[in-house]
């Protein structure tokens, strides 16, 4: 199975400081949503299948819930439903990461 994008959110945080539990699960429930509408997780997409996972830590502490999206490294923070959307759309699909929500950029390489 080919893979276009892995996404990892950290929608279960356990520490105060990494955002709202419940904004966690609401982002985390359009994404899935999301995922299925768009036909995002369908094998036989030319482009590969979009993988998403729960996180309850990213290690990225920086205004949570944090999306973070392999392989371009790219990490968003103050995810919520509302942005997921536009993640989605923009980044996902469109191929445009959104600037302006980006906190970290991270590589698998030294």
């Amino acid at each position: 199975m080919k893979v276009q994008h892995h996404l990892l959110l950290c929608a279960t945080p356990t520490k105060a400081l990494c955002g709202d539990p419940q904004i966690g699960a609401a982002s985390w429930g359009r994404l899935k949503q999301l995922v299925k509408e768009r036909g995002l997780e369908q094998p036989e997409r030319p482009e590969g299948v979009v993988l998403r996972t729960k996180a309850d830590c990213l290690r990225i502490c920086a205004g949570g819930p944090i999306l973070l999206i392999w392989p371009e490294g790219i990490a968003y923070g103050g995810v919520s439903p509302k942005r997921i959307e536009r993640i989605v759309e923009e980044h996902l699909i469109g191929g445009r990461p959104i600037e302006e929500w980006i906190v970290r950029r991270l590589s698998l390489r030294r």
